[in-house]
């Protein structure tokens, strides 16, 4: 199985047996070769006379050779206490003796295998020194090398070390297996949670969010998945209200031609200029609307045309004014300009132009007989910002995060008389950021809105 869950707990039980094993194959090593020394320094120190003699026979003879005969002594004196009964037992399963000269090299060994090899450095350390005057005469020692140099119950014990560190690596093992299972499937159930999650989401249970928990990494997955999958919501949400936007909004004018062209046919309605001119003014709509779509399309494939350079922004805002003002003086609405500084900024002028007419005339929409309309403009570091505001009624707040949503409306039963097609704010953010710019909103219900966006200042 290509589980997480599984590879993390084989990968566990790998690293818990490895582990256990060379712990235990260390520490039984080491015991042994402590225990072996302890033995060994033990029955040194019970032969404080062969030192002594050992010593006293280099005094003698100025070399080791015939040593043999200080050990075959120490052989004799000890069959002949046991034969007395006395130290019974004593050197029973000892390991053989074995004697180095100041040099380190074998002199004697009683097994006669060793005779001229060196000895290592931790035989030297468990070694007893032979020693006159301050002087380093030998080493003595038992040599511990052999599972049979010990006595049975010296080798009993090492035997019951041993089964007991089998038992203690076996326990431990069990203990990491266990841990190493728990902690795998607690570390693997996050993750999947998230691909039931994905599977739940990708079968269009929108509401579907993934349990926040678990490492920080993995939770950190789990919060990016759950902001995804609330973009991905609206995404879908406002896919579905922009289809229904568009049938509704190609529904009305195709509704009106439609009409009229069947009452034209059934002789209901003249075919006179005043029809044809209705119908002519409801395909201008149809085309305007196809237009925009068609526009804001080109935005989002970031294929938008545009003819950047230095525009005059002092002369195309008052153009927009001059544009707006029979309007504004038809519904007794002022429009001021604030006294600014001549700036020319990077824009497409054409679509800068039409950013402020849609701004100017979603304001003159909203802002009653007797209000005012005030366009403004200030610098900000390297950018330039555009204001226009009205004393209308006003934005909701639950309305401010989609005004510059397509087709959105505060307005829901979308009647003409109150409201355009819902793209015009739309139009206005998709040119300012093709622009290099940014846009925004600041209104409160009851005491009008304010309208800005910012495009980069020309060097010329």
């Amino acid at each position: 199985m290509n589980r997480l869950w599984v590879r993390l707990t084989l990968a566990f039980i790998a690293i818990t047996l490895v582990g256990a094993t060379m712990i235990a194959v260390l520490v039984d090593w080491s015991a042994s070769n402590q225990f072996r020394q302890y033995l060994a320094r033990q029955d040194n120190l019970t032969q404080s006379g062969l030192l002594t003699e050992l010593a006293a026979f280099y005094q003698q003879k100025g070399t080791w050779a015939g040593v043999s005969d200080v050990f075959a002594n120490l052989a004799t004196n000890r069959a002949r206490g046991q034969g007395q009964g006395q130290g019974s037992g004593q050197g029973r399963g000892r390991p053989p003796m074995v004697l180095a000269d100041a040099t380190l090299r074998v002199v004697y060994d009683e097994r006669d295998t060793r005779v001229g090899s060196l000895l290592s450095a931790d035989e030297r350390a468990s070694a007893q020194l032979v020693t006159a005057n301050g002087a380093t005469l030998g080493y003595l020692l038992l040599d511990t090398a052999g599972r049979g140099a010990l006595a049975p119950a010296e080798q009993n014990f090492l035997d019951q070390l041993r089964g007991t560190l089998i038992i203690a690596a076996l326990v431990a093992g069990a203990i990491g297996v266990g841990l190493g299972l728990l902690i795998s499937r607690t570390v693997a159930a996050p993750l999947s949670d998230l691909a039931q999650s994905a599977r739940a989401f990708a079968a269009h249970d929108w509401e579907r969010r993934v349990p926040v928990r678990g490492a920080d990494e993995i939770a950190e997955v789990a919060r990016e998945f759950n902001a995804m999958a609330d973009e991905l919501h609206q995404a879908e949400t406002l896919r579905r209200n922009l289809i229904a936007d568009i049938a509704h909004e190609l529904r009305t004018p195709l509704t009106v031609l439609q009409g009229n062209l069947r009452a034209m046919l059934d002789d209901v309605y003249p075919l006179d200029h005043s029809e044809i001119a209705t119908l002519y003014d409801e395909s201008r709509l149809l085309n305007h609307l196809v237009d925009d779509l068609r526009e804001l399309a080109l935005a989002d494939a970031g294929q938008l045309p545009l003819h950047l350079q230095p525009v005059n922004l002092d002369q195309v805002l008052r153009a927009t004014v001059n544009n707006f003002a029979i309007a504004a003086d038809t519904q007794n609405v002022r429009l001021v300009i604030q006294d600014f500084e001549t700036f020319r900024v990077q824009a497409d002028p054409d679509r800068l132009a039409q950013i402020l007419r849609n701004l100017v005339s979603n304001a003159l929409r909203h802002t009653p007989s007797g209000g005012q309309i005030t366009i403004g403009s200030e610098t900000q570091s390297q950018t330039l910002r555009v204001s226009v505001s009205d004393t209308g009624e006003g934005i909701a707040a639950e309305d401010l995060p989609h005004v510059f949503d397509r087709f959105y409306r505060g307005d829901k039963s979308r009647a003409r008389g109150s409201g355009g097609t819902g793209l015009g704010l739309a139009i206005v953010k998709a040119w300012v950021e093709a622009m290099g710019g940014s846009v925004g909103v600041v209104s409160e219900r009851g005491h009008g809105s304010r309208f800005w966006f910012t495009l980069p200042q020309s060097a010329q």
